[in-house]
């Protein structure tokens, strides 16, 4: 196994050396029209399952000390950095955990059935695995910038990294294509998005919100409550993710359990059911293809392992193990796509939501299928999709502004945060289908350049992976707690 994967490695790296070939090649042997299959969702895909196998399944073998490291047991309080492991983690769920979850997960079972729940889930398990080495890097290879910030990321491993290898040309290049893209993609899909489908949502429940001046006095009002967070930085946006992301977390997937207590006599049903659709004969090859990309699509959008996003808030935790923070960041797949979307998808096929002419798509799917326990829940949906859209917007405009000062400088902080805060106030009041549509293909798109530099120093973070299970089996790491 070990042998094969080494060339595996070498293989995928002779084809990366010229990324135009590279993305032939992918289109040559993976793409299908029949099954309108996204590159880049297979691309993630690959990527998560080869670093499944390159490392030895770490997304279990690893969860149980991931978790401790969230508690702080093997944190030493004079280690070099700016916020926590608990904090890191929370900024970075911040980012994902987003209307993805309460509409995606919708979007998927209108499209593939009930049976994508189960490869969302499956997605979720190997994309741990992803997360674990592209923020084992961006911690490895964080630097000091000029102001006194821990700044790291795909940007910065990108560049150093291959360069160490004697690819710095190739670096440099896919460092700048993918601070672009996550530029774009704080702007669309990080931000107007957000803003766009909280003020519709919104805006159904409270209609004196409705009209062009309804719409500009919410985005003001976001704008604002957004403004204040950023403006503090990284330190900020991780304080106030801490406190939000475990709180409308446990309200969600609360409320979502209350529904699945009410309905325990057909929760055994309704599991059954999505595992049987997710192997359905009767639909033959298509049908089986088609619910596998459904799920895999909406994961992919969810949890955004491989996408090169989370490497930049975990490179600003304290420790001094880059392994360890690359342990942490793996429990946000589980989180996001294992239980919060798998919560979604449990409520949406007990309730009978996703059979019900009436209950509609996307996000009104998700709000009738509460509402038939809890009446008065679309309020509450409201509120909660307002604190996603929130949590997402502030954690995508800290992976924006790194981004931009590697580029630009430190400087020009200021006009970045500037551009954003409009953007968050235009996304409330127009309709551009176009710039979110761009903004979602710029997070994804991110894929391409980082998972083609982590898969070239996989081999490396291999060696530092044993070294750390060596020393912690050893019991020569100190525990703090």
């Amino acid at each position: 196994m070990e042998r094969a994967l080494t060339w595996l490695e070498y293989a995928f790296s002779q084809y990366v050396v010229d990324p135009l070939a590279t993305l032939i090649f992918f289109d040559v042997v993976f793409w299908d029209d029949r099954f309108d299959v996204p590159l880049v969702v297979l691309w993630l895909v690959a990527g998560s399952l080869f670093f499944t196998l390159r490392f030895q399944f770490v997304n279990f073998r690893a969860f149980r000390h991931a978790v401790d490291c969230v508690r702080g047991r093997y944190t030493d309080p004079s280690e070099a950095g700016e916020i926590s492991h608990f904090q890191a983690l929370s900024a970075a769920l911040s980012a994902t955990v987003g209307l993805g979850n309460i509409a995606g997960v919708a979007v998927a079972v209108s499209l593939g059935g009930p049976g994508a729940v189960f490869w969302m889930v499956l997605a979720g398990l190997l994309g741990m695995s992803s997360k674990f080495a592209e923020c084992t890097l961006g911690q490895k290879y964080r630097v000091t910038r000029d102001d006194g910030q821990i700044s790291g990321g795909p940007m910065h491993y990108l560049q150093a990294g291959l360069a160490e290898r004697g690819h710095g040309r190739l670096g440099a290049v896919l460092a700048t294509v993918f601070a672009l893209m996550c530029i774009g993609g704080s702007f669309g899909g990080g931000n107007m998005f957000q803003s766009n489908q909280s003020y519709l949502q919104i805006s159904t429940v409270f209609p004196a919100l409705s009209g062009t001046f309804g719409a500009a006095s919410f985005g003001g009002v976001l704008a604002l409550a957004v403004g204040v967070v950023i403006i503090g930085g990284v330190r900020r946006i991780a304080e106030v993710a801490s406190t939000l992301v475990p709180f409308m977390c446990v309200v969600y997937v609360a409320s979502g359990l209350a529904i699945l207590v009410v309905h325990a006599d057909a929760l055994g049903a309704g599991l059954a059911t999505i595992v049987e659709r997710a192997f359905e004969p009767a639909a033959g090859l298509g049908g089986l293809v088609g619910v596998l990309i459904q799920g895999f699509r909406r994961a992919a959008f969810s949890n955004e392992a491989g996408c090169g996003s989370a490497p930049i808030v975990h490179s600003a935790a304290r420790t001094r193990e880059p392994l360890r923070e690359g342990m942490v960041a793996l429990l946000e797949p589980f989180i996001d796509t294992v239980v919060v979307c798998t919560t979604t998808g449990l409520v949406l096929v007990v309730t009978g939501a996703h059979d019900a002419p009436q209950a509609g798509s996307g996000i009104q799917m998700t709000s009738w299928a509460f509402a038939s326990v809890f009446p008065g829940f679309p309020v509450l949906l409201s509120f909660i999709a307002l604190l996603f859209a929130f949590s997402t917007m502030i954690s995508w405009s800290y992976y924006g502004e790194q981004c931009w000062v590697h580029l630009f400088g430190v400087k020009s902080i200021l006009s970045y945060k500037a551009l954003f805060l409009l953007f968050v106030w235009m996304g409330a009041i127009f309709q551009a289908e176009a710039v979110i549509d761009f903004g979602d293909m710029m997070i994804l798109g991110m894929a391409f350049p980082n998972l083609i530099g982590v898969v070239m120093m996989s081999g490396s973070i291999k060696r530092d992976l044993d070294d750390y299970l060596a020393r912690l089996r050893s019991g020569e790491m100190p525990r703090y707690g």
